[in-house]
This record gives structure tokens, C-alpha cells and sequence, in this order.
């Protein structure tokens, strides 16, 4: 069901929910690293480092350094490749799985406790 939402309304969902997330969670990602993660996790597998950066239009090492970021969070995993060893494929964990969990919550609670669109 599609939510009618004013700009004001949109951008104050997002405030609560990234206010909320630096309340509860010391990661502090970065909107990129965070960006890098739901692709990660909400587009089917596989991921490459390569395939990321085509997807959001930035470089290989703009990846990696998230990757190494996010990698050393636990949030993701890397492994060569078997076939090519070339591409290093991208994993998800159960630490990452957990954090976006987490983070889906959040959404959905300060989508309610903001809506004027709310219905019991």
C-alpha cells in the first residue's frame, strides 16, 4: 500500500530513524557504507566489488575501503572467487543481517509514531 507523504513528512522520518540508529548502534556508517549494505543484502547474490561499483556509479577503491570498513564491523565478509579469482565476492553475515533487522524496526517505529496517516 503506497504511503502519501509531504517532503517534510519524508525527511522527518529520516531524521528520526538516523537520529535514532546513532543513538543505539556505534557503527556511525557512512550513507555510502550504508548504501553499499542494503544493495548487499536486499539485491539477490552474488555481489563483487566490481559489480558494486558499477551499481553505484563510484570506484573499486571507493568499495573496498567500505568494504574494509564494514568487514572489520562484521557486517560483511570477503572471499576470492573460486571460478575467477580475479572477483572477490561479496558475503553477507549474520552480524550485518542482524544490524539491518535492527534497522527495518526502526523504520517501521518512527514511520508509526509519525504518520498523521496512522490508523488503528
Amino acid at each position: 500500500m503506497p504511503i502519501d507523504m509531504t517532503p517534510s513528512q519524508a525527511l522527518g522520518l529520516w531524521h528520526a530513524v538516523t537520529l535514532e540508529l546513532v543513538r543505539q548502534d556505534r557503527r556511525d556508517l557512512t550513507l555510502r557504507q550504508l548504501s553499499i549494505l542494503l544493495e548487499i543484502y536486499l539485491v539477490p547474490p552474488p555481489h563483487t566489488v566490481r559489480g558494486l561499483a558499477a551499481t553505484l556509479g563510484v570506484t573499486k577503491p571507493v568499495i573496498t575501503r567500505a568494504l574494509d570498513t564494514m568487514g572489520e564491523q562484521g557486517l560483511v565478509s570477503r572471499v576470492r572467487d573460486e571460478r575467477d579469482r580475479r572477483n572477490v565476492v561479496i558475503r553477507r553475515t549474520v552480524e550485518g543481517a542482524l544490524f539491518l533487522e535492527r534497522l527495518s524496526d526502526l523504520v517501521i517505529a518512527s514511520g508509526r509514531s509519525l504518520a498523521p496517516w496512522k490508523t488503528p
